[in-house]
């Protein structure tokens, strides 16, 4: 079926007339940058540059079409946002079409059968373009390049007023590329309006008033695929649930007891039974398989969000402990899932308070005085926040009195060490934990005057492997962290990406799962994160992560508290994180303690979470084999409890474009599903 038939036979009739149209980039309503297009004929170069948080995309952009609208040539050179070299072309040639990315070249005989190219790094105008063709096409599915297909969907509608007049706008989603389908704005001219989601737009200059409201149109819609994905793959029973015949992994002994039948009724643990127990009548029963059931895991350093929540639940992560967002978005997020409305994990709240500079990231709130962040302070200690966290743009000398503050109020206090400061600083003034590798380590190798604000927080740690890990600077630092029981949390999986990471090469991150993934998500985690110069520089980085390891392994022999967390958006990257805490020394049973006991406990939450106990909340998940041998095994989860409610992994992968990786355990008995309700 056509869609819009009278809107597409339009659009590609009119010749693209010479003009320029400029868009805004606009974190939560901050301007941060531009989009520039220009049109002639058939031809488009595009300016795309924006700054956020002291890192973003310079991305310039040279495109012709044919007459269908199909890109035929196209280059695109820069920077990425964390300053990789970007050299990406596509053209057809005949029946040929030839590419090259990040991954590498590549080309395909396309036989007089167009398909449109997807590229890797260019702008949000190319969804623009691609909105076009799929519009144009009878059931709105196209095949794509380098592999795939997209397709569109219709959303809503709403209007605008603006420079050139009230315009009517569309918004669509386009699928089939990513874990989650890209938005995209049209005016009724079919020309590009913005693209948005909760906290970021994209829009035409002289209309960002509409920042808000397409924001919340990007919200709303969000909300409303995960909804009906929810209906789709949460199994909430009224009746008892049996997990029959399965080892239970026991975090205090370190081992996996003998067969159980785990009982769950509503979102608590009712029972823990011998294997073979007497059964009454009326029971779901799941049937384990002699597998191991462990207790729901803790993603220690996530910035979640509704594209990512329900990932993280069918990873076995139903625990996140937020560590910066918009305070108002986080707050719906956790009242939908708290009512049950979506998916997602029990979240702990971080307070994100952020001093105001020319490099301030968006994300939480900005201050510009100690008063304002005093205030800021005591706003988060009456509300749900677990701690404070302080960011780069933090002014220094402020810290003794915020930390002050915050534990008056029973808050802990984390964060980024400030620019010009050091850890030893912060951890003078009170500081709970030191968030990032880097930011602990940079003081020991910082001139006076250089600036964490920018990348040059990640490109300085190339002079990490010149230190000496048996230094007095270094050894300074770990006794303090010990005398003050100071915690740590090294998001070592995004270390490991940036530094190792290069073009064309599964990134370690992904090399268990890529093949599953979707096409963008594929090419996304085969390009490296930190630009390098050459083989010599990318050596540099490479042992710079050694060193990260080294220490950390030192950190945790000194009995330092290590805590497992991402900043990757959990999900598959927290998989890896925990096995490179098996790296830095600890085993595999002692990395699930650490992942789901230690990290209840270090947030206060081990009465009802962390262990899998009669009264405790049903939080675990359940894989075939031994993880206590092997941490692989967290790939193959086939069921996971979060709050009482049981998915399957392989239920919903195919809603993100995965294929799963493992079978779902056989459930059978009475099936009286009731829709998932707040327990909470």
């Amino acid at each position: 079926m056509r869609i819009i038939a009278s809107l597409t036979l339009f659009l590609f009739a009119m010749p693209l007339a010479a003009d320029t149209t400029t868009y805004r980039v606009l974190f939560a309503g901050d301007d941060t940058g531009h989009l520039i297009v220009n049109t002639a004929e058939n031809r488009i170069a595009i300016d795309f540059d924006y700054k956020q948080n002291g890192r973003g995309p310079t991305i310039a952009e040279e495109i012709t079409l044919d007459d269908r609208g199909y890109p035929v040539d196209w280059t695109i050179t820069g920077t990425t946002t964390f300053g990789s070299s970007v050299d990406e072309h596509f053209r057809v040639e005949g029946n040929t079409a030839r590419w090259q990315d990040a991954t590498g070249p590549g080309q395909t005989a396309i036989d007089g059968a167009t398909r449109f190219y997807v590229d890797q790094n260019g702008s949000a105008y190319s969804l623009a373009l691609l909105a076009r063709a799929l519009l144009a096409d009878d059931d709105g599915r196209i095949e794509v390049l380098p592999g795939g297909n997209a397709s569109i969907r219709r959303r809503s509608t709403m209007s605008f007023d603006g420079p050139d007049g009230q315009l009517e706008i569309t918004a669509y989603e386009i699928s089939g590329l990513s874990y989650n389908p890209a938005l995209v704005m049209l005016d009724q001219h079919g020309r590009f309006f913005a693209t948005a989601s909760p906290r970021f737009s994209m829009v035409r200059q002289g209309y960002e008033s509409a920042d808000k409201a397409l924001r919340d149109t990007a919200e709303a819609l969000s909300t409303e695929r995960f909804v009906e994905i929810q209906a789709n793959v949460a199994h909430s029973y009224d009746e008892p649930v049996r997990i029959r015949n399965v080892r239970v992994f026991d975090p205090l002994t370190l081992g996996l007891t003998e067969p159980k039948d785990v009982v769950i009724y509503g979102n608590r643990i009712a029972s823990v039974q011998a294997a073979n127990s007497p059964m009454p009548g009326g029971e779901v029963i799941i049937e384990g398989d002699g597998g191991a059931l462990v207790p729901g895991m803790y993603e220690m350093h996530g910035h979640l969000g509704q594209g990512n929540a329900l990932l993280n639940v069918a990873a076995g992560v139903t625990s996140v402990r937020d560590m910066g967002n918009e305070n108002d978005v986080l707050e719906q997020l956790v009242r939908r899932i708290d009512a049950g409305t979506i998916a997602g994990p029990r979240i702990t709240r971080s307070c994100f308070i952020e001093g105001e500079s020319e490099f301030s990231a968006a994300t939480g709130e900005t201050v510009a005085t100690l008063e304002e962040a005093l205030a800021l302070v005591r706003w988060c200690g009456s509300r749900d926040f677990h701690q404070v966290k302080l960011y780069n743009s933090m002014k220094p000398e402020w810290a003794e009195a915020l930390v002050a503050e915050a534990h008056r109020l029973g808050m802990r206090v984390a964060g980024h060490v400030p620019a010009f400061s050091t850890a030893n600083a912060m951890i003078e003034a009170g500081f709970d934990e030191i968030t990032h590798a880097n930011q602990l380590m940079l003081g020991w190798v910082l001139e006076d005057g250089e600036d964490t604000r920018t990348l040059f927080r990640f490109t300085a740690m190339k002079r990490f492997p010149a230190l000496d890990l048996n230094g007095e600077d270094v050894q300074y630092t770990i006794s303090r962290m010990v005398e003050r029981n100071v915690a740590h949390d090294p998001t070592v999986a995004i270390h490991e990406h940036g530094l190792t990471a290069v073009d064309g090469e599964p990134a370690p991150i992904a090399r268990d799962v890529i093949d599953h993934l979707p096409t963008n998500e594929q090419r996304s985690l085969k390009q490296e994160l930190f630009g390098t110069d050459s083989p010599e520089e990318r050596a540099e980085y490479v042992a710079a992560f050694e060193f990260i390891l080294d220490l950390l392994g030192r950190l945790h022999d000194e009995g330092v508290m290590l805590l497992p967390g991402t900043d990757l958006g959990g999900s598959f990257a927290y998989h890896r994180e925990l096995e490179l805490f098996e790296t830095i020394g600890l085993s595999p049973a002692e990395v699930l303690r650490r992942a789901s006991y230690d990290m209840a406990k270090y947030l206060g939450q081990a009465e009802d979470l962390g262990s899998i106990e009669k009264g405790k909340f049903a939080d675990f998940f359940l894989v075939p084999g031994d993880p206590t041998e092997s941490l692989k095994e967290l790939r193959r989860i086939r069921m996971v409890v979060s709050d009482g409610v049981v998915y399957f992994p392989s239920e919903i992968y195919p809603s993100f474009g995965i294929r799963p990786l493992v079978e779902p355990p056989q459930v059978t008995g009475p099936a009286t599903e009731s829709s998932a309700t707040a327990r909470r």
